[in-house]
């Protein structure tokens, strides 16, 4: 049977074979696996058919564990129902599935594999999530290629409805879900033959139905619930056999040789590797190399049905020649005889002919891990360690395997391509549009994987691109290319790209420097690679083309891509620039004809913009710079240490090359606050550049910059006199006696614009205006100079510090994080740090404020110079609530035995009146923070010194004794929904507690998947219709407890409000909400996030968003800070975002609809907010 060949990942593999056999699908956003169900619910929308005739009922559930519950209910039921996870995802479903499998119920679900989080989180693949549910009585199917998904999900779901055993369904995280293949895809009608429709039948007629009743979930007791439980293992049994059944029926109609265990190798090999997975791919590969190259006796025998597992059929899969397997884990399990697999190898060849073989055990991969050809060669060359691990050098015990040369083992004639670009410009984008161009237009396969940090943007991506002629089993990144692409010129000296090309290689490099600029500005060791090895070097000016088509300075995806195509000549340059153009219609359809025309614009003007670079023959004497990243010597010895023996390595790619030793200080999860200020990563095209003369001093650009690049400085005249000499300056206003300046990091700017655009300045004249970085590099040190200058406190106090100009002058403890340019959630974060960081707990919820907060090396939460700063920690995404509750627990419990100590020391009749009078003004602000702190310091100077146990134990303790300031941030998507419960709990709990909700309004982290949050109408993942209901009111459910200070607050509405909110609920002296209104860049703002805060008033001044204030505390408890809406501008203001605007372009009347009820349900909002001020009396 000749099926279609299509270019794609492997979630969209899974989730077209499992759409055939799924009558429901039940998910909750989770990376890698979220593509599964958007892919679902798009088709589904579009009114794509599955085998029974029938479009896929879905629906996302609060959270995995209520995704887990509706498979169940639905199966049972009778419904053929599907679901999508991985890792803490999968970990949250488990008791379900012991119940879905003890019910018999024949549910698949499709994980992509991934890391659990331990003591850290890994949003990238290993088999740690998939291990874990091996003892549930699901059975295990495992893919080890895209291919192999397309297939073999099929098998999963008609053995599951066959053999009455629900399916874990898996495939590895990132290296497969992620990585583009060109495949062959089922045709439904195949699939639809292949069911065993008598099965399906049998299934309904035994669902639960009162027409014939019967009763299920009983309670049994000892007499029978062990007899009962073993009645199932000939369901187990026969399994084994049903789907090697199913995998017989594929193989005849595909022409392929599926097996529960596949060998591949030498016939006679006397070494064979046993392993799981999309290293399978490799080591094949690898094995043609050897067996080729010196004609080595190897093998590999691959695990498909890992539960049940069939000593039987694995004993038959192994050449009887063998000597040694070696069996490959990618997890680790501390503490254990030997990981899964490992044991279940050794179980398996107990008492058989391989009784006396030697079985290795290995780990590898773990957290996508690459995983080399080199490893694979050391792994069959390894006598020595029956215990060991490959892709990392452990030093400490000494488990890792040595390495030979880097291999190449692609098959010849196979192009390699490495594109080099920076989180958010769209390169990644464009090179799916371009590896898609060439699987579906051309005879030759393709390949393509994306490696990227956890950044939210701005972080550096590197897209591996492979096409040729063989099919590609290079399950691994690329370390020698023909192309390779720098799409940022920041990046020149601080990789090395070039190095990575083959003699006569292709670069091209994405800058505005011409022949003169480029001997200047590339460091030596690149000139000097590039003339040695005949590189063809091109360069093209992506920023000018990218303004001069009106696509902006930083989306400069589809020219670079433009350029690529002509530069390979792998398609012919018209057809290229026709099929790139269709791609972008397809891609950015969505988002409006005036966008698609501006990238076909890009895309013409990319070809015609490539210039060759003649290379001088003076570079070839050129002598190696290095890179640009200094020793550090500056600042507290644990961050200084940390940044130059892990973050720096790490920044320069090179993190794999640090060895386990580089842990042991970090073995727990701990890293140095304030390591971000040491990146310095240079990435803004454009920068703020301040013009004193249009100066008002209002401090607003500070107040919204979202990675705290910009200060204003106070100083003295003796501070002023040694500033640089251009550094800028004014008399303060209000205080003469003093300096006023503001301080640009250009470094560390990501190049947004929010503070260029909230900038009064006078007479029309803005006092910040946005000019090329490269200008203002020698300003950095204006900046560094003015982080010498202390904190004045007096102007602080003269200002206020909760005023928008006043907090400003306080140092904020979050800066340069790894946030998206123009972010609307970290100028909260920050404030809140100015604040009360000196003195704060925060617990963060999986998300993006959990990832822009805490991605390694990367901390930048920091501390004052008294080294004081947020503790800051993260635990899961569904117990964050609970998680910081339990935070505030512990200080309560450890203050309240020291208030016992300290009231001791009061009472004793031995204490000096100035004792008695500290622990007296100690004790009276026991509860205050704002005042306790300082109450502190009097107490601990007063009893240091006495030799008395009691006093010597409250100074032991003396960290515990000042009352702290108690956080919990998250998103909507936690909060509204995931976390909703916990988050209930804790503010019922009625403790002094500070919640702060970033409301983005979508899940933000995971792709933009819609969330209780998301308002009727908008476009989301999982909601590609338009979602049909209203927002949830959590603010009025917390206000419902009578006791909860809650506020909604939206900055750049009212940058009043937003401080005044934040001070009111941390002095509270209960729990408090705050629900903060964050533009993100999943709204697809049309202006750009650069007018975030615009958009932030615009919400508010519309009706969209109600800033309001309940304070019990306060005489007027409701305060609705909000005007009357100017509801003439609403359906504007939804069509100026895409996520909106894209459902009027694709269905104009369900758009009409859906918006009107979104714009009625906020009048009516609004008019019950105004019913709350009568409601409490307010005039």
């Amino acid at each position: 049977m000749a099926r279609k060949m299509k270019t794609m990942d492997g979630n969209q593999a899974a989730a077209h074979a499992s759409y055939a056999f799924t009558e429901v699908a039940a998910m909750y956003p989770i990376t890698p696996s979220s593509v599964m169900p958007e892919h679902t619910d798009e088709w589904a929308t579009e009114g794509r058919k599955n085998i029974f005739g029938r479009t896929v009922q879905i629906t996302e559930m609060q959270s995995e564990a209520g995704a887990a519950g509706a498979v169940h209910g639905s199966l049972a039921a009778g419904a053929l129902t599907t679901t999508y996870t991985a890792s803490q995802g999968l970990l949250l479903m488990i008791p379900n599935l012991y119940k879905i499998a003890g019910e018999q119920l024949p549910g698949v679900i499709n994980v992509s594999a991934r890391a659990l989080a331990s003591h850290a989180l890994s949003i990238f693949g290993d088999h740690s999530d998939v291990y874990a549910c091996r003892q549930t009585g699901c059975a295990m199917l495992c893919e080890s290629s895209v291919q192999e998904v397309m297939d073999l999900t099929a098998v999963a779901h008609l053995a599951a409805i066959k053999g009455k055993v629900p399916f874990i369904n898996f495939f590895d995280g990132f290296r497969t879900s992620h990585e583009i293949q060109k495949i062959e895809a089922w045709d439904y009608d195949e699939l639809a033959e292949m069911a065993d429709w008598d099965a399906i039948a049998a299934f309904r007629k035994h669902a639960l139905n009162p027409n014939h009743p019967c009763q299920r979930g009983s309670a049994q007791n000892p007499d029978i619930f062990f007899q009962a439980r073993e009645a199932c293992n000939p369901y187990y049994d026969a399994l084994p056999g049903i789907v090697q059944e199913y995998m017989d029926k594929v193989n005849a109609k595909i022409g392929t040789d599926y097996k529960l265990f596949n060998y591949y190798g030498a016939a006679d090999a006397e070494h064979v590797i046993v392993a799981m997975g999309s290293v399978n791919d490799t080591i094949e590969e690898t094995i043609d190399y050897m067996v080729k190259t010196t004609g080595a006796k190897v093998g590999v025998v691959k695990v498909r049905l890992y539960r049940p597992f069939s000593a039987e059929a694995l004993v038959a899969a192994i050449p009887d020649s063998v000597k040694k397997i070696t069996v490959l884990d990618r997890t680790k399990e501390p503490g254990s005889l030997g990981e899964p697999l490992y044991l279940d190898v050794v179980a398996a060849l107990k008492g058989t002919k391989f009784d006396a073989v030697e079985i290795f055990s290995g780990r590898y991969g773990l957290g996508s891990k690459d995983t080399t050809p080199a490893q694979i060669v050391a792994v069959y060359g390894n006598d020595e360690k029956k215990r060991f691990t490959i892709g990392i050098e452990d030093d400490v015990t000494h488990l890792s395997l040595a390495l030979g040369a880097p291999l190449v083992t692609t098959p010849e004639g196979t192009t390699n391509c490495k594109f080099w670009g920076l989180g958010a410009d769209g390169t990644v984008g464009a090179n799916k549009n371009s590896i898609k161009i060439i699987g579906d237009n051309t005879d030759m396969y393709a390949q393509a994987y994306f490696d990227y940090d956890s950044k939210k943007s701005g972080g550096v991506t590197m897209s591996h691109l492979r096409f040729g002629h063989k099919k590609i089993k290079s399950t691994y990144l690329i370390r020698q290319a023909n192309f390779v692409a720098c799409h940022n010129p920041a990046y020149v000296r601080k990789y090395n790209m070039v190095q990575e090309l083959v003699d006569g290689g292709t670069f091209l490099l994405n800058c505005p420097w011409n022949a003169e600029e480029l001997d200047k500005h590339l460091p030596g060791q690149m000139k000097k690679f590039i003339a040695d090895h005949n590189i063809n070097f091109y360069t093209i000016d992506g920023v000018k083309i990218g303004i001069e088509t009106g696509m902006g300075p930083t989306r400069i995806n589809t020219i670079l891509q433009s350029a690529f195509f002509k530069l390979t000549g792998i398609i012919p340059e018209e057809k290229a620039i026709q099929l790139m153009k269709d791609a972008a219609q397809k891609t950015y359809g969505r988002k409006g004809e005036d966008v698609v025309k501006k990238n076909w614009a890009a895309i013409d003007a990319g070809a015609q913009g490539v210039v060759k670079v003649e290379v001088p023959e003076s570079w070839k004497s050129c002598t190696d710079e290095g890179l640009d990243y200094k020793v550090v010597t500056e600042g507290r010895k644990d961050v200084v240490d940390f940044v130059n023996n892990v973050q720096t390595k790490v920044s320069a790619q090179e993190g794999n090359t640090l060895p386990v030793s580089a842990f042991t200080e970090y073995v727990d999860g701990s890293t140095p606050s304030g390591s971000a200020a040491y990146e310095k990563r240079g990435i803004a095209v454009n920068v703020p550049v301040w013009n004193p003369d249009n100066c008002i001093q209002c401090n607003f650009c500070s107040y919204v910059c979202p990675h705290a690049v910009i200060r204003p400085v106070a100083m003295t005249a003796d501070e002023a006199a040694k500033a640089p000499a251009d550094m800028k300056m004014l008399p303060m206003t209000g205080m003469a006696d003093y300096k006023f300046a503001i301080t640009v990091s250009a470094l560390d700017c990501t190049g947004c614009g929010s503070c260029a655009n909230v900038c009064p300045g006078k007479k029309g004249e803005k006092a910040l205006t946005m000019d090329k970085l490269a200008a203002h590099m020698d300003e950095q040190a204006i900046y560094d100079f003015g982080q010498t200058a202390t904190i004045k406190q007096d102007v602080i106090d003269k200002f206020k510090e909760t005023t928008v100009k006043g907090s400003q002058f306080k140092q904020p403890l979050l800066e340069f994080s790894g946030a998206c340019a123009g972010c609307g959630e970290t100028p909260y974060a920050k404030l809140i740090t100015q604040l009360f960081g000196d003195r704060m707990y925060i617990a963060n919820a999986t998300g993006c404020s959990s990832i822009w907060g805490n991605s390694s090396p990367s901390t930048p939460y920091t501390v004052n110079a008294k080294g004081q700063g947020p503790a800051w920690d993260n635990s899961l995404f569904e117990d964050n609530a609970e998680f910081g509750f339990g935070m505030l627990l512990a200080q309560n419990a450890i203050r309240d035995e020291l208030k016992e100590k300290v009231e001791m020391v009061a009472a004793d009749e031995r204490s000096t009146e100035e004792l008695k009078a500290a622990c007296k003004e100690w004790l009276d602000t026991f509860g205050i923070g704002a005042l306790n702190g300082s109450a502190t310091d009097k107490l601990v100077a007063a009893l240091e010194g006495i030799d008395c146990p009691t006093c010597k134990y409250i100074v032991a303790n003396k960290d515990f004794l000042a009352k702290k300031s108690q956080w919990i941030f998250g998103g909507d998507g936690w909060a509204y929904d995931i976390g909703f419960g916990g988050v209930d709990h804790v503010l019922a709990s009625g403790k002094d507690i500070n919640i702060m909700v970033y409301d983005t309004e979508v899940y933000s982290n995971t792709g933009g998947q819609s969330s209780k949050a998301t308002k009727t109408g908008a476009v989301a993942q999982f909601a590609a219709g338009g979602k049909d209901t209203k927002k949830k009111d959590l603010a009025s459910i917390a206000m419902s407890y009578g006791y909860v200070y809650v506020a909604q607050i939206a900055m750049g509405a009212d940058y009043a409000q937003t401080v005044k909110a934040i001070a009111e609920a941390e002095a509270y002296p209960g729990p408090s909400l705050i629900l903060a209104y964050a533009p993100c860049i999943n709204h697809g703002i049309k202006k750009g996030m650069s007018k975030a805060q615009e958009e932030e008033k615009l919400a508010v001044e519309t009706g969209y968003w109600n800033n309001f204030r309940f304070n019990p505390a306060a005489e007027k408890k409701f305060t609705l800070d909000s005007k009357a809406p100017k509801m003439e501008g609403y359906q504007d203001f939804l069509k100026g975002e895409v996520r909106y605007a894209s459902l009027a372009m694709k269905n104009p009347e369900r758009a009409a609809k859906l918006f009107e009820k979104n714009e009625a349900e906020a009048k009516e909002r609004y008019e019950y907010l105004s019913k709350l001020v009568n409601l409490y009396g307010n005039e």
